[in-house]
């Protein structure tokens, strides 16, 4: 594996010391140096920063399966995601792949080719590619053998989550959208009713089953997070059972719990473009304010990561440095990737370079190795 010897100068270098100042900054053999290795780069005009670590992100959908029925070859799926990761600033990123009772593109079947795709394809590409299983809790049948499952797969990140409709079901009313989500599912909408209402009938046994199979989940090394917490009782319960980070907290309670208990709470990154969730639950941008957000993630669509630090320094809520930690450095600590996430020697040479005027992202490199390039930048390191 070939990486480069490159003294970058004259740009304006985001360091933990130092915040924006305008320095040099040396990479050989993929690693962050203190003194000169190699050919000079002139970027005057450009921003370095630490690459993207995305903890969260299924925008990569779209490249596995364009189209209903329509699926090439998944290993080229997850290539043409990973130029997406690129030419966003992503140099780490997690693929978040559900494993449910909700069929089609959701399924166990599915989601075991997805995983088989990712990891034979990491050797392949230059963006350090991680998977993240997202688990129905309902799926009571599936606990046995899932800790065997994820070592195959080798997936060490486990997400659980709870889609079923149970307040509908409970009062005997049919759930929205049911018809619809059968069909993608391909199965009729009575069988896909009557699968809810089972796995809703055994509601009573999911906190013990839980309970034993977060412990063995935890003794194996996995990293586990919950999804949509919507009160402080539920995150202290997660807490309890090993299941550290706060995906997506629903209110200012459950985030609040969360990192009063030192808890990592991760928020999509579109909740902050936008301005606000797009289902009415609390807002990034608020909690951000709040000290109450510890990373951001892309959720369904990578350029939001970039797009959303200019916009909270737009808006006074955060300095460049504290905002493109939410995208650095404090995702790669909740995901223990002590390696990355900083600019400083010894760390891997993972850096974005976004040009100075526009903020658009010119070049990415990680572990020393170029993933994306364009414009007037490549006759910097061409010429």
């Amino acid at each position: 594996m070939n990486t480069l010897s490159l003294d970058l100068e004259g740009a304006l270098v985001l360091t933990p010391e130092d915040g924006m100042q305008k320095s040099r900054l040396t990479f050989a053999d993929g690693i962050i140096r203190n003194d000169r290795t190699g050919r000079r780069i002139d970027l005057q005009g450009y921003l370095v920063l630490p690459g993207i670590v995305d903890p969260h992100g299924d925008g990569f959908e779209r490249h596995l399966a364009p189209r209903r029925g329509a699926m090439p070859d998944m290993t080229e799926g997850v290539a043409a995601a990973e130029a997406e990761f690129a030419a966003n600033g992503l140099t780490t990123a997690v693929l978040a792949q559900f494993y449910s009772w909700e069929g089609g593109l959701r399924s166990p079947e599915y989601a075991a080719k997805v995983f088989a795709a990712i990891r034979f394809a990491k050797s392949q590409v230059v963006t350090d590619l991680m998977a993240q299983l997202r688990f129905e809790t309902h799926m009571l049948d599936a606990y046995t053998d899932l800790p065997g499952k994820l070592a195959d797969w080798d997936v060490s990140y486990l997400v659980f989550n709870d889609h079923l409709p149970h307040d509908r079901l409970a009062a005997g009313r049919k759930p929205p959208r049911l018809t619809g989500q059968a069909l993608k599912a391909g199965r009729n909408p009575e069988a896909h009713l009557d699968l809810m209402l089972d796995l809703h009938s055994r509601a009573a046994e999911v906190p013990a089953a839980l309970r034993e199979l977060t412990s063995n989940l935890s003794a194996s090394g996995i990293k586990m997070g919950s999804h949509d917490d919507q009160t402080a009782g539920q995150r202290g319960e997660w807490r309890r059972q090993g299941v550290s980070i706060a995906e997506f907290p629903e209110t200012l309670e459950a985030a609040e719990a969360a990192i009063d208990s030192g808890d990592p709470v991760i928020m999509g990154a579109p909740n902050v473009v936008r301005g606000n969730s797009h289902n009415g639950n609390i807002s990034a941008t608020d909690l951000i304010a709040k000290g109450l957000c510890t990373a951001l993630a892309s959720d369904y669509h990578y350029p939001s990561l970039r797009r959303a630090v200019f916009k909270l320094v737009a808006q006074g809520i955060c300095d460049l440095p504290s905002a493109w930690s939410l995208v650095s450095g404090n995702p790669a600590r909740l995901l223990g990737l002590t390696d990355r996430g900083e600019l400083r020697p010894g760390m891997r040479a993972d850096l974005v370079i976004l040009d100075a005027k526009t903020k658009r992202i010119a070049a990415t490199i990680a572990g020393g190795r170029f993933s994306y390039m364009s414009g007037d930048i490549a006759a910097r390191f061409i010429g």
